[in-house]
């Protein structure tokens, strides 16, 4: 059978560019096909919108190359204060802190902003000749046979590889070709995400404020700015998205606080509804889903992306060894691999990451006697807080090569 690719992607965001390079580096070829114009992102001014970065996924990046492109633009997170709170009342005198020297491995994540990285997997994939990225196309149709799969793009062209990877997120089309039902439910809460920039430095510093409607978070970002991911209840937050900037930052001001002096918006606005969505199966005949094409979560960590770059790291593994070992990379027993390796893992964040929104969510007093006391016996215990802090980086356990450092 004739290939076009050994594996062709469906999505250009991140992950799957992350994959398309993991793969090609390995000497597979890829095709990248991507919605969106070349172009559009990385040369766009700043809107807002960024990413936490754990540990493993700093090294996933060095692994495939992009590291360097984006280490000047990356905010080091040094500390990481969470707290119970109320609008207006500051903090609760209960609240966790974790501190980078607290672990051997330096920064327990970095900060960078969408535009800066995006544009660094641009410029890999255009250096890389193992791949071809097709921007301002999709995917209108699929067909798994015993030997490869073929796609129909929008152009009207057809492609033919070994396995089709769906990196195509939440709304996958990939998942619901192939039939892949999803299981999950809306949180009642929209996230409000915007940047700001503030008089005080924040000293790489990460807050996660919770609030009785949904958690608030402020993130550093390089200089004095900082990312806000703000949940709130579905009917207010449509409310204040309607507000004008200034009215805006009126409502912002008590949640946020004036420990970092004034502050002004930096970039757009953005809002988002809230929800756990879950695919049934993450492979199908020749089809493997990577991301929030397999598992969208609660941003309540900032772990969505770092989900994702685990199962780029696993998949790509799992591909590259196959094809060494001579089988057939799309084989059921192969992609098999890659679903035993990241489906309960990230089901298990997933509805961790659910309970804990929860716990949080709500104004209940016995709870929030409970979930402070909980807090403060954590802060208390010294001993516990560098394996929480290695969890959250994803370094805990035996990760991916890729998410190790090593190159496969």
């Amino acid at each position: 059978m004739d290939y076009d690719a050994d594996v062709i992607i469906t999505g250009g965001g991140l992950n799957g560019p992350a994959l398309a390079l993991a793969l090609a580096r390995a000497g597979l070829t890829v095709t990248v096909i991507d919605a969106q114009p070349a172009t559009a992102r990385a040369e766009a001014d700043f809107d807002g919108r960024a990413y936490a970065l754990a540990i493993a996924s700093k090294r996933l990046l060095s692994a495939i190359g992009v590291w360097d492109r984006i280490a000047a633009d990356a905010q080091p997170m040094l500390e990481i204060k969470t707290s119970d709170g109320r609008p207006g009342e500051g903090p609760s005198p209960f609240f966790l802190h974790f501190e980078a020297a607290e672990i051997e491995e330096g920064p327990m994540g970095f900060m960078v902003e969408d535009r800066h990285l995006y544009a660094a997997f641009l410029e890999s994939m255009q250096a890389e000749p193992n791949i071809t990225h097709l921007p301002a196309t999709t995917v209108t149709a699929q067909e798994a046979g015993p030997a490869g799969i073929t796609v129909t793009l929008s152009d009207g062209r057809s492609l033919t590889g070994r396995v089709l990877a769906g990196c195509d997120g939440r709304q996958s089309g990939t998942a619901r070709r192939a039939g892949i039902a999803r299981t999950g439910w809306g949180y009642g809460q929209t996230a409000l995400v915007c940047a700001v920039a503030h008089e005080k430095p924040h000293n790489g510093i990460a807050h996660q404020f919770f609030m009785p409607s949904g958690p608030l978070a402020i993130l550093p970002l390089t200089g004095n700015r900082s990312c806000i991911v703000w949940s709130e209840t579905d009917a207010e937050a449509k409310a204040i998205a309607a507000l004008d900037d200034a009215a805006f930052l009126e409502v912002l001001r008590p949640r946020f606080g004036d420990f970092l002096g004034k502050i002004a918006l930096a970039g757009g606005r953005f809002s988002y509804p809230l929800n756990l969505t879950l695919a049934n199966s993450y492979v199908a005949p020749r089809l493997a889903l990577v991301g929030d094409a397999a598992h969208g979560v609660h941003p309540i960590a900032g772990q969505g992306l770092n989900l994702g770059f685990r199962d780029v790291g696993a998949l790509a593994e799992v591909l590259v060894e196959a094809h060494r070992r001579g089988e057939d990379i799309g084989a059921g027993d192969v992609l098999e691999r890659y679903q035993s390796w990241r489906r309960f893992d990230a089901t298990s964040l997933a509805l961790g990451m659910d309970g804990v929104n929860r716990l949080f969510s709500n104004d209940n007093p016995l709870l929030r006697a409970a979930r402070d006391l909980g807090m403060g016996i954590v802060g208390a215990l010294p001993a516990l807080r560098p394996g929480f802090i290695r969890q959250a980086a994803g370094i805990a356990g035996t990760p991916p090569k890729l998410l190790q450092g090593r190159a496969l």
